[in-house]
């Protein structure tokens, strides 16, 4: 269905003691609707993050791209859970523990308000991620390369180096705007994004 990037946050490259990117695939069966029960038992050590989300209208396999076919390719924009997980015990990883574990994917989940390029500020948007009505991640799209669309770009032109360009239609995740913070259980999660609206991922 697309992709992710990874490790885009330096609060989470703090969190897991790497300094770069990475990137991973996005399944059919890893998407859940904002709301829908999300079984715990599909998951190991999950944690949520809060994403935006770039759904793209035109393929991006140039080999020299800029900053501006990134914003021409993309149709829309959504706020998105990001539900990751790790079979390595206690988080303990590495860069290259990550890259063989997908990127850390588990799930995801996206929100339904999409909303235009032009909308919105993707530099300054603010995020809180709130659970049982208290906040427990707070961030903004600074945190992510600096921008949403600088990850995106990163992300476009590694694609193509490894022989899979993006694609029109492909989901992007592009990557977290605060810490990630571990799921204890049943419960739902919600996330709020300045400009997108809100989205909830419902742990059953």
């Amino acid at each position: 269905m697309g992709r992710k990037t990874g490790l885009t946050a330096k609060s989470v490259q703090a969190q897991l003691g790497v300094g770069q990117p990475d990137f991973g695939m996005l399944y059919a069966d890893m998407a859940y609707a904002d709301g829908e029960d999300v079984p715990l038992d599909r998951l190991l050590q999950p944690k949520v993050e809060g994403e935006i989300a770039f759904v793209l209208k035109e393929d991006l396999d140039q080999e020299q791209m800029t900053i501006t076919d990134v914003m021409r390719a993309i149709d829309y924009a959504v706020a998105a859970i990001e539900i990751v997980g790790s079979r390595i015990a206690d988080w303990n990883i590495k860069i290259m523990d990550t890259v063989a574990d997908n990127a850390s994917s588990g799930l995801y989940v996206l929100g339904t308000e999409p909303r235009q390029l032009s909308e919105l500020d993707l530099h300054l948007c603010g995020m809180v991620i709130e659970h049982q009505g208290e906040p427990v991640s707070t961030g903004a799209g600074a945190a992510c390369l600096g921008n949403p669309l600088n990850a995106t770009l990163w992300l476009a032109k590694t694609m193509v180096k490894v022989g899979r360009p993006l694609k029109a239609g492909d989901t992007i995740l592009s990557g977290a705007l605060g810490p990630m913070v571990p799921v204890t259980g049943p419960g739902v999660y919600e996330l709020r994004i300045s400009g997108l609206g809100s989205v909830r991922a419902s742990f059953v």
